[in-house]
């Protein structure tokens, strides 16, 4: 089952604090972000909504995650299926017949 577990995130603070993750750490192992894939946000306008920013990043190893930024708590989460982290993400399935 998937769920957000709250991680330690290393940002880079341009315009803006937290502007983008750099790394984050999880399970006691640290992972440098490669790229952000995609992001996008939800909330901010309505005082009920409070602003949550998301990322979809890609790690140095080629693992791909979310990782998601509530402002009003300066806390940052990872979705989780609890085997995501535990794979090795640079071993990849072999093709049958080669």
């Amino acid at each position: 089952m998937k769920h957000y577990e709250r991680i330690n995130v290393e940002c880079y603070s341009g315009y803006k604090a937290n502007e983008r993750p750099t790394a984050f750490i999880h399970r006691d192992r640290r992972w440098k972000i490669e790229a952000i894939i995609d992001r996008w946000y939800e909330g901010g306008r309505d005082p009920q909504q409070p602003a949550v920013d998301y990322f979809k990043v890609r790690t140095c190893e080629g693992m791909v995650v979310i990782l998601r930024y509530l402002a009003l708590f300066d806390s940052w989460s990872i979705l989780t299926d609890d085997q995501t982290l535990h794979k090795n993400p640079i071993e990849t399935p072999q093709r049958q017949g080669s």
